[in-house]
């Protein structure tokens, strides 16, 4: 694997091999001309991520636009011998989707965005794995309706096919776990072009209803990366939308009283969605946004509560708090909690109190937590410094008992680095939230003065972007960013953390596994992608050279 896969190089990629004989042909023949990429820049910005830019260019990228079109392109794909870099959003920064070789084409899946089947009668949703998280809910939400697990903060642009390869969490996330753990059956097409469909599909075989059928072959294909198959249709479990929601917010004097307090609340199951900042990251929120003076911020909030005057209410208290309701060197945490009826959800709340209350924590304004949940999907506009520093994250989920001896070492390697972090411009913060009720993520993230490239300009709204400065490259600070990385994860492989996104990026995950379980990995692999062809290199699967 090139050293470009962790460290963005400075040099431009180079092109990829001229295509097989008649291969652009095929694919047009099969998704029309019209979806078949072939232009330089969408090609070079198809060959990069959030954090890695590949030295390698895909040849072409083709776009799907159901899943009879997606088989037949796979088969063709594989009948050519070239490799298939599945691509959503392309929002990660561990390298899944960019290419390794110079016979990769990429699959952009965003064509497949339609909602399939709303069945209320069933309490099921089938999208197609294009589709976005916003989309879902959007379609969703007229039938009073939603999926346990519910989106992403990046999901206005984030697919659910994507999601459900590298895994997510955020909304629902407290008491519902990951996407995956709302998932009911999926559609997947295999590396010579055959579908496999999982689960119960009632009496027509196409009715997907319910995940356990003997073994449960769906979760084979969670978080692995794009490196199993191809995600193409994937049914979800509703449930009637909560009818209350409140929220309260806190700040503790130290991570690790703020970590002991999240744990407790995750034991209890009362946040339907957690969300901590350590002070570094506080201070970015603030320099980058302005909640007082933003009037779709508060219009959001306005129409997000169940009347006029509670809205009003609720966007006067953000608008008089403006940025000095957070402690300065504190911990902030935001929690939701969600019910069917008023008392539940203020006991939850109640109990929140009591907790916070236990490590020494103090309540403060909400203002937060009521903007998270009046814009859930904002922009994607945070993937840049507040002046246009590059970013990128790294994280681990840790146990409710281990994580805030994990987060103290974390801290403590960061101290240790401080003089180094400031003689090149880094400076870092850290997220906090929880899992169901057995997990802690810790993500610590990084900002540096390097400029942004092609995957931040087609994410980051033009009016935001504009504003900003390109720093331009930076290969010192870089370095030290990509090394400060590996140490935490080292220091997560030590707490036995679990990884999203594993990609290309977390090699500790095959290192960890035992010898049987590599097995049995190896052995699926070898049944649904014989050939290696699906993004080669990621979860340690080898990269088998030309003509294997």
């Amino acid at each position: 694997m090139s050293d470009s896969i962790s460290v963005p190089p400075l040099a431009t990629p180079t092109p990829g091999l001229p295509l097989p004989d008649d291969l652009h042909a095929r694919f047009s023949a099969i998704v029309g001309a019209d979806h078949v990429t072939t232009d330089d820049a969408s090609l070079r910005l198809f060959s990069e991520d959030i954090w890695a830019r590949s030295e390698h260019v895909v040849l072409l990228s083709v776009a799907p636009g159901n899943t009879a079109e997606l088989a037949a392109v796979v088969s063709e794909a594989n009948a050519a011998g070239v490799d298939i870099a599945p691509r959503g959003a392309g929002m990660t920064y561990t390298s899944s989707y960019v290419p390794v070789t110079d016979r990769t084409i990429t699959l952009d899946m965003r064509r497949m965005d339609r909602v399939l089947r709303i069945s209320p009668e069933d309490m099921t949703v089938t999208v197609e794995a294009g589709c976005t998280w916003l989309a879902l809910n959007e379609a969703l939400k007229p039938l009073g309706l939603r999926t346990p697990f519910w989106g992403p903060m990046s999901g206005i642009y984030s697919t659910i096919g994507g999601g459900l390869s590298q895994l997510n969490a955020m909304f629902g996330a407290g008491q519902h776990g990951t996407s995956s753990e709302s998932v009911v059956a999926i559609t997947m097409v295999l590396g010579d072009g055959r579908i496999l469909r999982t689960g119960a599909r009632g009496p027509d075989g196409d009715t997907p209803h319910y995940r356990h059928y003997g073994p449960d072959l769906a979760g084979l294909f969670m978080g692995d990366s794009g490196t199993l198959g191809i995600k193409a249709e994937i049914t979800f479990r509703l449930i009637r939308a909560p009818a209350f929601e409140d929220s309260v917010s806190f700040s503790f004097k130290t991570g690790e009283a703020m970590l002991e307090a999240l744990a407790e609340m995750a034991r209890a199951g009362i946040a339907a969605e957690s969300c901590g900042f350590d002070p570094g990251l506080t201070r970015v929120r603030m320099k980058r946004m302005s909640m007082a003076s933003d009037v779709k911020t508060l219009g959001k909030v306005v129409a997000k509560e169940k009347s006029i005057g509670k809205g009003l209410l609720a966007a006067a208290k953000i608008a008089i708090g403006g940025r000095n309701f957070i402690p300065e060197e504190e911990y902030p945490l935001h929690i939701t909690a969600e019910g069917r009826c008023r008392e539940a959800v203020a006991a939850d709340i109640a109990a929140a109190r009591a907790i916070a209350a236990r490590f020494d924590g103090a309540e403060i304004e909400n203002s937060i937590a009521k903007v998270i949940r009046a814009m859930p999907f904002p922009a994607p506009n945070s993937i840049l410094g507040p002046e246009g520093e590059s970013w990128v994250p790294v994280h681990g989920q840790a146990s409710l008992s281990t994580a805030a001896a994990m987060f103290g070492e974390i801290r403590a390697y960061f101290d240790s680095m401080q003089p180094v972090f400031d003689q090149h411009g880094i400076f870092n913060g850290f997220l906090f939230s929880s899992l169901s009720s057995t997990a802690l993520v810790i993500e610590p993230v990084f900002f540096w003065p390097e400029g942004y490239r092609p995957i931040h300009e087609a994410l980051v709204e033009p009016a935001h972007l504009k504003n900003l400065k390109q720093f331009g490259p930076n290969a010192e600070a870089t370095a030290v960013v990509h090394e400060a990385r590996e140490q935490v994860k080292a220091i997560c492989k030590r707490y036995g953390a679990a990884h999203f996104q594993i990609g290309r990026a977390y090699t500790a995950y095959r290192e960890s596994r035992d010898e049987a379980f590599k097995d049995v990995l190896d052995a699926v692999k070898a049944v649904v992608d014989p050939r290696g062809m699906f993004n080669p290199g990621c979860l340690g699967f080898p990269i088998r050279p030309a003509g294997e």
